[in-house]
């Protein structure tokens, strides 16, 4: 495929802006129910949710960053009650975390919460509109992520 500057410049523009919309309302809608919990956090429990439980090291690679802020991520779960960390059985050293019964009704909320959110926001979309957008995103996503692997 032959990209131009224009469209590649275009393209980014609008995903960053994307994340920054719904980093702001992720963020100012948390803040207001979970004070202290970080944003970020949340989307730990719809991977753990997704995965099962996991060693720190697994979600960092999934989420593509440093086993340090899965860490203080994990720390802050801990706190509120939203995951349980154990020892892992084949390696007392490791942990393996997982959603707790809390974090699961938590999850749930949160994720009702979007979906009202893009309800709203997408008002006069079609659902196969929203299917379609989805698909495509996901594959790029997938194709992004395979650049940054370097396959």
């Amino acid at each position: 495929m032959s990209l131009s500057e224009h469209a590649g410049i275009e393209l980014l523009h609008q995903l960053r802006l994307a994340g920054q919309l719904q980093h702001a309302w992720v963020t100012s809608s948390l803040q207001h129910d979970q004070p202290g919990l970080h944003p970020a956090a949340a989307m730990l429990l719809s991977d753990l949710a997704q995965h099962g439980e996991s060693r720190p090291s697994e979600l960092a690679k999934r989420k593509m960053v440093d086993v340090s802020v899965i860490s203080r991520q994990i720390a802050q779960l801990v706190a509120a009650g939203l995951v349980e960390r154990r020892p892992a059985p084949e390696d007392g050293r490791a942990a393996l975390v997982s959603l707790s019964e809390q974090g699961r009704t938590e999850l749930k909320r949160w994720r009702e919460k979007h979906v009202e959110f893009v309800r709203t926001a997408l008002a006069d979309w079609t659902e196969d509109e929203v299917i379609s957008l989805s698909e495509r995103l996901a594959a790029m996503n997938e194709a992004l992520r395979g650049a940054v692997e370097g396959r």
